[in-house]
């Protein structure tokens, strides 16, 4: 059992295509989309202390710390394993928030593996899965942080093959924090005519207009920006670029080592991921 600091990179997730299909009966909706982990981190560090602390650095992150998803990861380790000693915590958020990139939900599922790590749990990554989805809806994710085919709430979770590596990535965050339920409120929820699944095998070339995101529509109605910079991106070369989740952060595909020189407005966060 491990008594040093120990230190991960929890990396953030694009959603390739996003459908909501049906409105459960438990208030959450069922839902088809490709999840693609991408190389845009936060940092998060643990060291075993005399009682539970969290600290942050970074970005500012809203709410009660007692709320992070990292404390709460803790927590429910905690809970069946009660011999589990305190630690201190710390998270360098890089990874904006609520810009439907998981940063969150990383973050939480990154911890629960550190912690497995560090105090030697002995947990099977179907029992850290199994974890994960207490925690939230993308969470399990993050756990296997493959590409995926996700159907259910997001946390039924099947492998594909998809390799985005000939590609360079764009992110632009123009600061906007689209509120979730909201978003979901201006949806009707509807079976698409052809499967994602089916679709995200389409060379990247054909995707422009096939592979959707059902929240862009509204989303793109209260916030015109967001249009305007998707637009942008295919101004600019762009093979591909969509909303990633409920928004705001929009992410486009450039050919490799294309990536365009745009000045775009000095109060977005921009990464370029080569």
């Amino acid at each position: 059992m491990s008594t040093s600091a120990m230190v991960v990179f929890p990396n953030c997730k694009i959603n390739l295509g996003l459908h909501i299909t049906h409105k459960r009966a438990d208030g959450f909706h069922d839902l088809e989309t490709v999840f693609y982990p991408v190389a845009l981190t936060d940092a998060l560090e643990v060291l075993t202390a005399g009682e539970l602390q969290f600290t942050g650095s970074g970005i500012s992150i809203p709410g009660d710390s007692g709320e992070n998803l990292c404390v709460r990861a803790f927590q429910l380790l905690q809970q069946d394993f009660p011999a589990l000693q305190p630690v201190q915590i710390h998270l360098h958020k890089h990874i904006p928030i609520g810009a439907g990139l998981g940063g969150g939900s990383a973050d939480g599922a990154f911890m629960l593996q550190l912690l497995n790590n560090k105090y030697q749990l002995g947990l099977s990554e179907a029992q850290l899965i199994a974890y994960a989805a207490q925690l939230g809806s993308d969470c399990p994710f993050f756990i296997s942080n493959k590409p995926c085919f996700a159907t259910g709430r997001g946390e039924m979770l099947e492998p594909i093959a998809l390799d985005l590596s000939a590609y360079s990535m764009l992110l632009v965050y123009p600061g906007i924090h689209v509120n979730t339920g909201w978003a979901f409120r201006q949806l009707t929820p509807a079976v698409p005519l052809y499967s994602l699944k089916e679709m995200i095998q389409l060379p990247v070339s054909e995707w422009r207009g096939v592979i959707t995101n059902d929240f862009e529509l509204p989303v793109f109605s209260e916030y015109p920006v967001l249009a305007e910079i998707k637009e942008e991106m295919y101004r600019q070369g762009a093979v591909y670029a969509a909303m990633s989740g409920s928004g705001s952060a929009i992410v486009g595909l450039f050919p490799k080592a294309s990536l365009p020189d745009v000045e775009w407005d000095s109060s977005y966060k921009v990464f370029k991921i080569r």
